[in-house]
């Protein structure tokens, strides 16, 4: 459900070209949302604000050029009223409260599923939806609640999100990608586990596989970080 029948433009802005193209793709498959652009810098994004119309910025705290907050900032000097869902790996509660005042109307936590963006967006959405004049306290209550009570979205059975993380982490920082077992050793978990959570970030986009040959019996699979 979108303003006026017309769909909620979103710019996605962030540094990891590989997550980016997966916020563009989940963006994409949200019914009442498109994908305008997306940017890897804050001076990038800049330019695209200043040429393109924009509602929405699922914008990256964590940019190589400037900080997502002072980027925010920035934009409501300019005149710019596009609103913000920040994305981060911090869970720090200060900049939760800093980033209120600057047009932030949710957080995501990386690393999430297209379930969680799906889940924001959509009450992003219904808040946005939520025009005129209220008729009492009731009414306010529930367009509030439709943008500032999001519920869990939640994970293939048996997997968790923490855990996600740890796994997010290890397969971006090995240059060279892991086999389960290998990830299995370094995060502490068993091979089955490791493979079910690789074959998830691969499942969602975020990770690429292919065989491990020069060895004797089934070749094993490597996995890297990105489409390799």
């Amino acid at each position: 459900m979108t303003t006026g029948g017309d769909p909620i433009r979103v710019l996605v802005v962030e540094d990891d070209p590989v997550a980016a193209d997966a916020h563009v793709m989940y963006v994409g498959r949200v019914p009442g949302f498109v994908a305008v652009g997306k940017a890897h810098t804050g001076a990038e994004a800049r330019r695209i604000l200043d040429r393109t119309p924009v509602d929405l910025l699922l914008l990256d705290l964590h940019l190589p050029d400037v900080h997502g907050l002072q980027f925010a900032r920035s934009l409501r000097a300019a005149g710019h009223q596009a609103d913000v869902i920040a994305v981060t790996s911090a869970r720090d509660l200060a900049v939760v409260r800093e980033g209120v005042s600057l047009g932030v109307v949710q957080y995501v936590l990386k690393p999430f599923t297209f379930a969680t963006l799906r889940d924001r967006l959509t009450r992003y959405s219904e808040f946005r939806a939520a025009v005129g004049e209220a008729s009492g306290q009731d009414e306010v209550d529930r367009a509030l609640a439709a943008l500032r009570a999001p519920t869990p979205a939640a994970l293939p059975k048996g997997l968790s999100a923490p855990t996600l993380e740890r796994v997010t982490v290890a397969l971006r920082e090995a240059e060279e990608g892991l086999t389960a077992a290998a990830l299995a050793e370094g995060v502490g978990i068993s091979r089955i586990t490791a493979r079910r959570y690789l074959e998830h970030l691969v499942e969602a986009g975020r990770a690429g596989r292919s065989p491990l040959y020069g060895q004797v019996g089934r070749p094993e699979l490597v996995y890297r970080w990105g489409k390799r």
